[in-house]
């Protein structure tokens, strides 16, 4: 099973920026996908964003130019760049990949974003 462990969560204000960090536990070229998803209080988990083996992203519309998902390959670690956060961007924010041995989660970090 890969171990997924995020990171960089917290309370900023709105028009802030915070970056999430996602520590893989094996290499990422292991990992076909990984992805960030968020699930805030009383609403189902959604996709924030995606980036593929080949390194093609997607994001979820409300999110799209305000964040950026990247990886640095040397240190296997997946990266969410949030700018210009927004109170509904409150969630806890939890990081999935996807391997041969199936899908994996991390326990998530927690965002909170002030008015």
């Amino acid at each position: 099973q890969v171990q997924l462990v995020e990171s960089g969560g917290g309370l900023v204000q709105a028009g802030g920026s915070l970056r999430l960090s996602c520590a893989v536990s094996t290499n990422i070229f292991t990992m076909s996908k990984m992805g960030w998803y968020r699930q805030a209080p009383g609403k189902q988990r959604e996709l924030v964003a995606t980036i593929t083996l080949g390194g093609i992203t997607n994001y979820l519309d409300s999110v799209r130019g305000r964040f950026t998902i990247s990886r640095d390959i040397s240190k296997n670690i997946v990266y969410l760049q949030m700018n210009s956060l927004m109170p509904e961007d409150t969630a806890a924010y939890y990081c999935s990949g996807e391997s041969v041995l199936g899908n994996s989660w991390g326990r998530g970090t927690q965002v909170t974003v002030s008015s």
